[in-house]
């Protein structure tokens, strides 16, 4: 087996909802051999793989997965279980995985994942696994393994920011990552708030180097009458032992700077051991800070938004002798608790065997191998942070009500949204004014200890952050995807503007650019999911409108996690023959997609009046409005039946008909871009964009205004049934590229009054023989006369392939061969249609690049001016 291709989804995409990795692999021989013939394949793979035991496959039943295997099955479906298996020996629960043959010995396996660089490690492990077993060849699993294992420890975010994430999910807040670490966006646009871990976009990056600044943080809180230990900066050994002496022993020597309780040395007892540590700490860091030490329990107080939220004590590590195993043999036995991980993975950190915990040791006369009697306690560290392996004990309920408002003031103090405030005291039950001191203040406190408590309840700090971020405010801002095979950039262009008329500050993507409140950011086809994520991201945005093409659904799936509104124009043929796409079938799938992906409360936006749009309704699980220019459509009123919306033209009238009643929105005539009604699929296009006005509740008055006040011109429409006056000849400039585009468009022109109808015709390389054929056949039924051009961009095709198709298309009708004049280059055959028109001609240019043709537009008008000018002055 060989991987010929690798296909990343990192949101919902054609094969699942879920995030998936797409192998493309050769089976090089192994496609029709299934595992029960090749020798102890099945043995070997279960025996290096147990989890494959518990997997269901198709007949739903633990086991039912080996069965399968034990019959005979084939070696692409064999690695998707694989692939899943070891990402859950990982603690990875993931479960969605397929495998299908594309031809010949070529199959997809497609497979989920949460980590993107862990789900490609294992997809790779289990095809090297997979061939050492076919080809007995050696290979090292338990080596690879281990290293997936430090992939995922390098990928895995954090406990803290995996339960705020949570919580967000919960409230339906949608999350987007950014970058590869511990940093996420909840929301979309203006509503949006950025987390890393705990430090959110409120946090103060002042309050931020003030917590990080121990020393400055004990001044700042000494002045505000706040309990704080004494202590104070060390600037030579001869100052060290001075503070010690006069502050008295016990002392704490700690980096100014540092955090999760990284080279801090507690309870230092005399001089010899206070001179020893200060030489080991400057090693590592510049600034040194004594305090007096104070005996006592630790406890970890958090606040959010200025309220007390949960209380912990932490304990520092320690083991428990059993009178026979050494030390070390005791740390190992804790380590390999489930509950133990590397870092912030799991609810506990493994205790770490590094030179504090061997010093911390040997103060009580210690060593790693020594044995401790039965029921002896030794403890491992001073320091009872999680990250150092302590362990923490709920204590939210019993904190007097002294030390609460104690640590709001001093959260207040530093200027902390979120705040954790370590306190030393013999009992937190207790006011510690005058019986304990704070320690420290931490800007991004860990929440897993209120989270997964080793004792006592559990405490949702994640929830009460997502709560504060998103207090008196909406959890995300409307989004609007749209997709069809014609008529989708208007309809975005026109909700687009809808929005805009309201009010609303809009991101919108379409075929011509990225949009932020009707300003070009990035210019170029943009209908794909980098371009959704631009808008999704920018926090200026009140709405996102975005259009959704076939090719960026196939490549990477959708950018957004649930839309409020998912419009389908229409389904036609387009794009046959492409990426799998074999018929309109195929297609639907792909467009099914953006009426899936609808939050329940949401709409889908139907065309009742297209035969393959309604084939999908099985799939969509929201609301539904259909829209039809027919009002006694057999569909649309089935749906206003069952309690749905519809939304028709009547007797000239766009309507809106619900619950018995109807509401008149605005005549078709006063619509621009209908051409007073004789443009039937901008018609089409203004139903579906107020349907999604209406799903989204806008007023009736709104959606009446911003319909009449959008204009089918270069500003507002580019591209779209553009037209210009030049030497008494009418040019239209349109992007209609498949057979059913051709049609709306030539039919719709028809009714401009002309004398010759000219058409300068070309067609993508990408679509089929058959289609272009067929277009060249409607072009000679319609024409008067025909310029034959070709695209820049052949898409594979070999020059003047696509020509000569139209051509034999055109003539295939009868059309004349005389009044046919092939001008591959688009730009000269638009030159030579506007030299040749005579007054009262119509010509329609079907375009590839607009921005070339509209200069040699202007030109000519320029040019026609000047003219003009000079007839003037003779």
């Amino acid at each position: 087996m060989e991987i010929d291709d690798i296909k990343i989804y990192e949101g919902r995409n054609i094969y699942s909802h879920r995030k998936c990795i797409k192998f493309i692999v050769d089976l090089k021989g192994y496609s029709d051999i299934p595992s029960k013939d090749i020798s102890g394949f099945n043995e070997k793979i279960v025996n290096q793989i147990p989890e494959l035991n518990l997997h269901k496959c198709c007949l739903d039943y633990p086991g039912g997965f080996c069965e399968r295997l034990m019959e005979g099955t084939y070696i692409a479906h064999i690695c998707e279980h694989v692939i899943i298996a070891l990402q859950n020996i990982l603690g990875l629960d993931v479960s969605y995985g397929k495998a299908r043959k594309i031809e010949g010995e070529i199959y997809c396996v497609v497979f989920e994942y949460l980590y993107k660089q862990t789900g490609l490690a294992c997809g790779r492990a289990a095809v090297e696994l997979i061939n050492s077993l076919i080809y007995k060849k050696p290979y090292n699993f338990e080596e690879d393994f281990c290293k997936i294992k430090s992939i995922l420890k390098n990928e895995q975010i954090g406990a803290s920011t995996e339960a705020i994430i949570h919580e967000a999910k919960k409230r339906n807040i949608p999350c987007l990552s950014l970058g590869s670490g511990s940093l996420f966006q909840l929301g979309y646009g203006k509503t949006s708030r950025i987390v890393e871990a705990t430090i959110t976009s409120n946090t103060s990056a002042i309050s931020v180097d003030i917590a990080c600044d121990k020393y400055v943080t004990k001044e700042l809180l000494s002045r505000q009458c706040l309990p704080v230990s004494p202590g104070g900066i060390i600037t030579s050994s001869i100052d060290l032992i001075s503070k010690a002496e006069r502050m008295g022993y016990p002392v704490v020597l700690k980096p100014r700077y540092g955090n999760q309780g990284k080279g801090v040395f507690v309870n230092i007892k005399n001089s010899e051991e206070l001179l020893k540590i200060y030489d080991m700490l400057r090693a590592e860091c510049e600034d040194i800070i004594i305090e007096k030490h104070v005996d006592g329990k630790d406890y970890r107080i958090l606040i959010v938004d200025g309220k007390f939220m949960a209380a912990s004590e932490r304990i520092p590590p320690y083991v428990i002798g059993d009178g026979k195993s050494s030390i070390v043999k005791l740390i190992q036995v804790i380590n390999s608790s489930s509950k133990r991980g590397e870092g912030h993975e799991k609810p506990l950190t493994k205790i770490k065997i590094d030179q504090k915990l061997i010093f911390e040791i040997s103060k009580k006369g210690y060593n790693l191998d020594c044995v401790l009697r039965r029921g002896e306690r030794l403890k491992l560290k001073e320091n009872a942070n999680l990250s150092t392996g302590g362990i923490a004990v709920d204590c939210t309920d019993i904190v007097a009500e002294e030390n609460k408002d104690i640590c709001v003031r001093c959260a207040k103090a530093i200027g902390l949204d979120v705040c954790g405030i370590d306190i030393c005291c013999e009992n937190i039950k207790k006011p510690i004014k005058n019986s304990g001191y704070i320690l420290e203040v931490n800007a991004a406190p860990g929440i897993r200890m209120h989270h997964y408590p080793d004792k006592g309840k559990e405490r949702n700090a994640a929830a009460a952050i997502v709560d504060m971020l998103f207090k008196n405010m909406k959890k995300s801002i409307p989004v609007i995807s749209i997709t069809g095979t014609n008529g989708k950039t208007t309809t975005t262009r026109l909700i687009g503007h809808i929005l805009r008329t309201s009010g609303l500050k809009v991101g919108m993507t379409n075929t011509g650019g990225i949009y932020i409140d009707n300003k070009c950011i990035e210019k170029g086809d943009t209908t794909g999911y980098e371009s959704a994520t631009a808008v999704l991201l920018n926090r200026t945005i009140d709405a996102a409108v975005l259009e959704c093409a076939r090719g960026g659904i196939i490549r990477k799936g959708l950018a957004y996690d649930l839309a409020d509104v998912g419009v389908i124009t229409n389904i036609t043929e387009d794009h046959l023959g492409m990426e799998g796409i074999e018929s309109l079938e195929d297609l639907a799938q792909v467009k099914s997609l953006v009426v899936e992906a609808v939050k329940d409360d949401g709409y889908a936006i139907i065309n009742a009046d297209d035969p393959m749009s309604l084939t999908i309704l099985d799939k969509i699980k929201s609301k539904i409005i259909m829209f039809s220019k027919d009002k006694e459509n057999k569909n649309l009123r089935n749906n206003i039946i069952s309690g749905g919306v519809g939304v028709y033209s009547d007797q000239g009238i766009i309507i809106i008909e619900s619950n018995d009643i109807c509401k008149p929105v605005v005549r078709v005539d006063a619509i621009n871009i209908t051409l007073k009604g004789k443009l039937i699929y901008n018609v089409e296009n203004a139903l579906a964009a107020c349907a999604a006005c209406v799903a989204l509740n806008l007023d009736i008055k709104i959606i009446k205004r911003g319909l009449t006040t959008f204009f089918g011109d270069e500003e507002q429409n580019p591209g779209r049934f553009n037209i210009y006056h030049i030497n008494n000849a009418t040019v239209i400039l349109d992007y209609g590229h498949n057979i059913e585009g051709y049609k709306a468009v030539i039919n719709g022109a028809k009714q401009i009054r002309h004398k010759r109808f000219i058409g300068i015709i070309g067609v993508p390389g990408d679509r089929t023989n058959k289609s272009i054929c067929e277009i060249g056949g409607i072009a000679g039924n319609n024409f008067d006369y025909i310029y034959i051009k070709e695209d820049k961009d052949r898409r594979g095709r070999k020059k003047a392939e696509v020509s000569e198709m139209l051509m034999q298309g055109a003539l295939a009708n009868g059309f004349d061969a005389k009044k046919i004049n092939v001008i591959l280059d688009e730009k000269e055959a638009l030159k030579v249609a506007i030299d040749k028109s005579l007054p009262g001609d119509l010509i329609i240019i079907f375009f590839e690049k607009r921005e070339p043709l509209l200069k040699i537009i202007n030109d000519y008008k320029i040019k026609l001016e000047c003219i003009a000018e000079s007839y003037k002055v003779v």
